[in-house]
């Protein structure tokens, strides 16, 4: 199937592990609300054989935060399926700034996807560089810290 990359912009309340719950509620009513092939998010997580094989190729394959900057390793089963944040040095590479606003994760993610194959491996998602992970960046308005930008990959 492919990897398959995505990026979210979701409410910080000031705990990254309830943003990300709040998300997967979200997205599992949105690509499994009928429940025809899962009743609840704890079925989903269940099929060990789906989650393993295929996965979602969303956020859904993300199930827990970390609170590292150090990159994930392949060779380490405990990195796949996690959260992490952008490290401070690389928010203010892509951003100029420390406290980037969501209007600005937003131009990036849309940059991106004008200029991608000029600007590959130099831009905010090639950040992201294990399948299986994400990272985050909390967004701010003015000084306040009140969204997360979320990006990463699923998929082989």
């Amino acid at each position: 199937m492919g990897a398959s990359g995505w990026e979210y912009v979701i409410p910080y309340d000031g705990s990254v592990e309830a943003a990300l719950e709040s998300l997967h509620a979200q997205v599992f009513r949105e690509e499994y609300g009928d429940g025809e092939m899962f009743g609840s998010l704890e079925e989903l997580y269940a099929d060990e054989e789906f989650m393993g094989e295929e996965g979602t190729h969303s956020i859904l394959d993300v199930q827990r935060v970390v609170h590292t900057t150090d990159a994930p390793s392949e060779l380490n089963i405990e990195d796949y399926g996690t959260l992490r944040p952008l490290a401070p040095d690389r928010v203010t590479h892509h951003f100029g700034i420390d406290r980037p606003t969501r209007g600005q994760f937003e131009e990036a993610l849309a940059e991106i996807r004008r200029s991608y194959e000029a600007r590959r491996g130099q831009t905010l998602i090639d950040e992201c560089r294990m399948r299986w992970t994400g990272l985050y960046v909390i967004l701010h308005t003015g000084d306040e810290p009140t969204h997360l930008g979320i990006f990463g990959y699923s998929g082989d």
